[in-house]
């Protein structure tokens, strides 16, 4: 019985790891994903708010962000550059990325 019990114990050792390893990664791919939505969003503003593309910036903003599955939380503009907030996930696996993009002489350093 001992013996049992022993292997058991290792085997809902290797469970609770082997959970909280994927929900980590899960965690990961979702933080680097909102990253990615972010940036491509506050480049859309910015392109938007020098003229280079058609469009009210934060619309541009918000549409490139749920073209990738995500809610844009939040975008600021400061002459043409764009500061944006992203949210990505539902529940307990939410992320949330925030980008700025504009012009090399306004990026302020």
């Amino acid at each position: 019985m001992a013996g049992t019990a022993s292997a058991v114990g290792a085997l809902v050792v290797a469970s609770t790891m082997a959970i909280g390893i994927g929900a980590v990664g899960t965690a990961s791919f979702h933080a680097a994903r909102a990253a990615g939505i972010a940036d491509g969003a506050a480049l859309a503003a910015a392109d938007a708010a020098t003229g280079a593309v058609s469009g009210v910036p934060c619309e541009r903003a918000g549409e490139v962000a749920a073209s990738g599955g995500a809610e844009l939380a939040a975008c600021t503009l400061t002459d043409v550059t764009a500061t944006v907030r992203v949210r990505l996930g539902a529940g307990l696996l939410v992320a949330e990325a925030r980008a700025r993009a504009g012009p090399a002489d306004s990026a302020g350093g």
